[in-house]
């Protein structure tokens, strides 16, 4: 079985396409935090290639920016080409079956890097809280 799922932030702004025979295609990466620290106690990261093809690419094309939260649910794939130097190169990349956008709609770009406008926030009266 080959089946795929992650959930994590676009790292770059999706690329579109069309193929020579007019297949519709989006390529992004999703950076995906890992749940435990590593031996310096600090957080990693893992990079994932997406690829989405005819209609889930032009969703995806349309609607997810750098910063977007997605869940994707893919199987992996791996090719291989012949680079301009002679050298083989592979590639694996995750082939997306399913794409939810988990990032709200209308959120604005400052809001998905973080830089959101939190002057219109209140403060919270405590006087009812139970702890």
């Amino acid at each position: 079985m080959n089946k795929v799922f992650l959930i994590g932030n676009l790292t770059r702004e999706p690329e579109s396409n069309t193929t020579a025979s007019g297949i519709q295609m989006c390529r992004f990466s999703i950076a995906v935090g890992r749940r435990f620290k590593n031996a310096e106690g600090e957080n990693e990261t893992d990079f994932f290639n997406i690829i989405a093809w005819r209609g889930l690419a032009d969703t995806c094309g349309k609607y997810l920016h750098k910063g977007s939260k997605v869940a994707i649910v893919g199987s992996l794939q791996t090719r291989s080409y012949d680079a301009e130097d002679g050298t083989k190169k592979y590639v694996t990349e995750v082939v997306a079956e399913e794409v939810e956008f988990l990032t709200p709609k209308g959120t604005s770009d400052a809001q998905l890097n973080g830089s959101a406008d939190i002057s219109d926030l209140k403060p919270v009266e405590d006087d009812g809280l139970p702890f």
